[in-house]
């Protein structure tokens, strides 16, 4: 028996707050000289943010966006467990691409959003 089609939901708040974040760092990014070629990538059993290229180097971005700094900066909440999440998910992207022996690396773009304020986004290279 077929289950029926799971209903689709309205984007929570945080989604929506990743989403934008995620926008916005592709557009940073772009404006940087990265090539995007995917966004949201599912590798593995992991999820890629971005994939990028940057020059002749592989690039793997994780985005972290805050409204605030009550949780502390963006960046702080890509720990030593996600950073091994994201290896094993960049690894399993390569190999389904058929990416071989290349230059790569990690980046964060971290992305504060505040009331009243331009956006603070900052491109991290080589991040971990």
């Amino acid at each position: 028996m077929k289950r029926p089609p799971k209903e689709k939901r309205a984007p929570t708040p945080l989604r929506r707050l990743g989403d934008e974040g995620e926008r916005r760092a592709a557009q940073a990014l772009e404006s940087e000289g990265y090539v995007i070629v995917e966004r949201n990538a599912r590798a593995g059993r992991g999820e890629l943010d971005i994939v990028a290229r940057d020059a002749d180097s592989w690039v793997f971005v994780e985005v972290k966006t805050r409204r605030g700094d009550a949780q502390g900066a963006p960046e702080e909440s890509v720990t030593p467990t996600k950073q091994a999440r994201l290896m094993r998910a960049a690894l399993a992207w390569m190999e389904e691409h058929g990416v071989g022996d290349v230059s790569w690396r990690f980046d964060v773009v971290a992305i504060r959003l505040l009331r009243d304020q331009p956006p603070d986004i900052r491109i991290i290279r080589n991040a971990f």
